[in-house]
């Protein structure tokens, strides 16, 4: 059986294998899909933001902590995408692999949280009618949509990184069985004299 290398020196005329669909580079779906966070925490943010600002200009009341969760979260999401898809490229000391697992894993429990919390408070509305409720309950949609792209690239980047180890745990040091010698748990002797000059 022979090795790719061994079967391309035999057969150096031979043109390469297409990719296959398992193949593809992860970073090309991850950069996708960091584009529909961007743009959807965009429309998150207006929206958001158009109800907050009907609350607190055409009403008594302040607007809902529920859509100000969101808005706040839609921010912090522009801000991690940018620490995702810059650092690494423009500043690699400042960026960590774990630090990314963190963000991908925040945004996805702010965003389900925001979504799970805006659905209750509309659904004890007595009314809900013209464009501020589409607003809010367009917002709850892309907040859903938001909370399963952070969840599908907190998973697949949780799987770059286990694969890549980046050493997590501390090597431990290694105790070997005494087996009745004289030596040491380590294996090193207890004594050793010095050779004599002659």
């Amino acid at each position: 059986m022979t090795t790719t290398t061994h079967r391309d020196a035999r057969f150096p005329n031979r043109s390469p294998r297409f990719p296959t669909a398992n193949m593809i580079s992860s970073s090309f779906i991850i950069l996708g899909l960091r584009a529909a966070q961007m743009l959807f925490a965009i429309i998150v943010m207006g929206l958001t933001a158009y109800v907050a600002h009907w609350y607190n200009v055409d009403t008594l009341t302040s607007s809902p902590s529920q859509i100000n969760w969101l808005l706040a979260v839609s921010v912090f999401t522009i801000i991690s995408v940018l620490y995702l898809e810059l650092t690494p490229r423009f500043a690699p000391k400042l960026s960590h692999q774990l630090v990314a697992v963190g963000l991908e894993a925040c945004n996805a429990l702010f965003y389900f949280a925001g979504f799970i919390a805006l659905s209750v408070f509309m659904s004890r509305l007595l009314f809900c009618r013209g464009s501020v409720c589409g607003a809010a309950q367009a917002s709850i949609a892309f907040g859903a949509m938001e909370f399963l792209l952070w969840t599908v690239s907190a998973i697949l980047v949780g799987k770059e990184v286990s694969k890549s180890g980046l050493g997590l745990s501390l090597p431990l040091p290694k105790f070997r069985r005494n087996n009745g010698s004289s030596k040491g748990p380590l294996s090193v002797p207890p004594m050793k004299e010095a050779p004599q000059a002659a």
